[in-house]
């Protein structure tokens, strides 16, 4: 039998007997066919929103984002009640952070989650409370100390011995109070890429265990910051449960150490939820971790005989991951045919890597369906690749569209919602695309997209039309 396609495909990726149904879970809920099977998201048909934007173009559904965040609070504050306690959501930036964004997960009772100068003052120019945005990052700068101290951030995420000094000085001369988490590695490796596991000990971020003992100690001693407790990061992408279990038995034998110095009234167990890319994802849902990742506190507590903490908890991707679905435009095609007889079609677009950088940096999996309408034909499997000078920009490795893509088409690519605007860049000096809101009907511009008389502005070697030179 000669090779064919399908030798080429990965074991998890099956053909489809419809190329053109839309995965559940994958999608925003709001994701829908009309009759003539173009894709329509908030209400809005994509072929309107690639005319009237052009491509490529993010769409975020407005609705996605708050139903999630609201899922979040809902589920986690009601399983903290159940055992006691409260619970506090940070929506984490660096998902992807924008003034709509940091307005509507506040609007939805949410805390947000900062890591630069950059993002807080995007948060502070939505008008989020700074008592309600946490601060983290492995170098925080004296002056990045120093603004978040003066606009009165809730918490600073210690990640340093070093850093506390810094805070401690800042303090010190703006006589002032700033409570503190302090990050603690706590051993645990999720089951995600080496990239984005952040618990494991060879590693950047956060404290080892007999290093974070006396931190606490020394934070203890300085008049000027309040210590609320631990943090603790295990990665990002996570399905199930066991990690954040495991994580949390391991903090609560430095918390029970801990509070022989003084109450400790906070746990932060941070985020790292995983989402569905593709039909084959299984995210755990929402309710079922809140329920049994408290619980295992709460059991945690009990055995030590003592009381549950106020907790923490970081979600980003799970909040606007699914919310986010990228329109390109399909350029050319190309059915390359290997030496062993197998073939594939290259489906080329009007992005790439510039626009997500995710598949170059951890191989990430995507999904991708025809937008401006239904297509025909046996299931093709395809790599969709982008306009870039490298190899390696693939926007989704492996997938099955329609036989009859071609040029012209309009590609709509899911779960684009995070870690694709927020990682986005220039490369091959090409403007990034705008990000648009849609719900019920309508559509807004949420972040203006670039154009080429923005990148050329930058250059300091172009002459201004003042005649500078």
């Amino acid at each position: 039998m000669l090779p064919t396609a399908d030798s080429l495909a990965p074991e998890w990726l099956v053909e489809p007997k419809d190329a053109n149904a839309l995965a559940s879970g994958v999608w925003p809920a709001s994701a829908k066919r009309d009759t003539d099977g173009a894709l329509f998201l908030g209400g809005i048909s994509t072929t309107e929103l690639a005319r009237t934007y052009g491509t490529p173009l993010l769409v975020l559904d407005e609705n996605e984002v708050r139903a999630r965040a609201r899922a979040f609070y809902r589920s986690f504050t009601s399983a903290a009640e159940a055992h006691g306690t409260t619970a506090r959501i940070y929506y984490a930036g660096k998902a992807f952070l924008s003034t709509a964004i940091a307005r509507w997960v506040t609007e939805e009772g949410l805390n947000v989650d900062v890591c630069t100068r950059g993002e807080l003052e995007v948060a502070l120019a939505a008008g989020v409370d700074p008592a309600r945005i946490g601060f983290h990052g492995n170098n925080k700068s004296v002056s990045e100390i120093e603004r978040a101290v003066e606009v009165g951030v809730g918490t600073i995420v210690v990640d340093s011995a070093i850093e506390i000094e810094r805070i401690a000085a800042v303090t010190a001369r703006t006589r002032s109070m700033q409570r503190v988490l302090v990050r603690v590695n706590s051993g645990v490796h999720a089951e995600t890429h080496d990239f984005l596991a952040t618990a494991h000990e060879d590693q950047k971020f956060g404290m080892p265990f007999a290093d974070a003992e006396t931190a606490v100690a020394r934070i203890r001693e300085l008049p000027g910051l309040d210590f609320l407790g631990l943090h603790c990061h295990i990665g990002s992408q996570i399905f199930g449960v066991a990690g954040f279990r495991e994580s949390a038995s391991r903090l609560l034998e430095l918390h029970e150490k801990l509070r022989a110095g003084g109450d400790i009234p906070l746990l932060n167990l941070g985020g790292g939820f995983g989402i569905a890319y593709t039909s084959v994802d299984d995210p755990t849902p929402i309710e079922q971790l809140a329920e049994e990742i408290v619980a295992a506190v709460a059991e945690g507590c009990a055995a030590r005989g003592i009381p549950i903490p106020m907790l923490a908890f970081e979600p980003g991707r799970a909040i606007v991951g699914t919310a986010g679905v990228t329109l390109y435009e399909v350029g050319t095609t190309k059915d390359v045919r290997l030496g062993s007889g197998a073939s594939r079609l290259y489906v080329s677009v009007d992005g790439g890597m510039s626009d997500n950088a995710r598949p170059a940096l951890y191989g990430a999996q995507y999904s991708a369906r025809l937008a401006s309408r239904a297509g025909e034909g046996r299931p093709a499997l395809v790599r969709v690749v982008g306009k870039h000078c490298e190899s390696g920009d693939i926007v989704v490795d492996h997938e099955y569209l329609p036989g009859d893509v071609t040029p012209g088409d309009l590609l709509a690519v899911p779960a684009t919602g995070a870690y694709c605007a927020s990682l986005s860049s220039n490369y091959n000096h090409v403007p990034r695309p705008a990000i648009i809101a849609v719900a019920e009907g309508r559509s807004r511009v949420i972040v203006r997209g670039e154009n080429i008389q923005d990148l050329l502005a930058r250059d300091a070697g172009i002459s201004t039309n003042e005649g500078a030179q």
